[in-house]
């Protein structure tokens, strides 16, 4: 059965469309108002190998926070659609991923208990007109749609685009690794039966 997910979703502050493919080849088509998130998830589709397509509008003249967390709720509900009841998935994965001198690990448990802990003391800055505090906020909101445990670790690093460039690198390739179908084990990898 193919693991594959569509979710639209339209408030009064953004509407957005997600379609996603876990078996793909990380081929994308990203279209958001903020072009350092287009370029974000570019790198995680990618490194992922997911194929995904974001289409978004947002009241981007207020500010961005509205359509970066909106853009994390529905690919977080994308993914967890595509998983269906997760048999078979290997549930755990794992990346550090260098970018230069910066370094993030991130590790991911599909588990069914979203929870987001964030170990990155980032300035209150931007990069271009993208502030650093909304990948926290998007990173949030893709938890705990997608109801995973998913800690994101900044080692070290200076440069702020590579920085944030090493984190979405990182959660594609622990996101590819989780999400993976285990062949030794055709169940729900828990003793509960059950991952919700």
């Amino acid at each position: 059965m193919a693991r594959q997910a569509k979710i639209a979703r339209k408030t009064k502050e953004t509407s957005i469309k997600v379609n996603l493919n876990l078996d793909g080849k990380g081929k994308y088509e990203i279209h958001t108002p903020v072009p350092f998130m287009n370029h974000m998830l570019e790198l995680f589709a990618r490194h992922g190998l997911f194929d995904l397509t974001i289409h978004a509008e947002g009241d981007t003249a207020v500010d961005f926070h509205h359509t970066i967390e909106d853009v994390g709720i529905c690919l977080g509900k994308a993914f967890e659609k595509s998983l269906q009841d997760k048999r078979g998935i290997v549930r755990y994965g794992h990346a550090s991923i260098p970018m230069d001198e910066s370094l993030a690990q991130i590790s991911v448990d599909i588990s069914g208990r979203p929870r987001l802990i964030f170990h990155a003391d980032l300035p209150k800055e931007k990069v271009g007109n993208f502030d650093l505090e909304l990948a926290e906020e998007f990173f949030r909101a893709f938890s705990n749609h997608i109801k995973a445990t998913i800690h994101i670790n900044l080692i070290y690093g200076d440069n702020l685009h590579h920085i944030l460039e090493a984190m979405f690198k990182a959660m594609g390739r622990a996101m590819d690794q989780a999400t993976a179908l285990d062949q030794r084990n055709p169940m729900v990898p828990s003793t509960k039966g059950t991952l919700e």
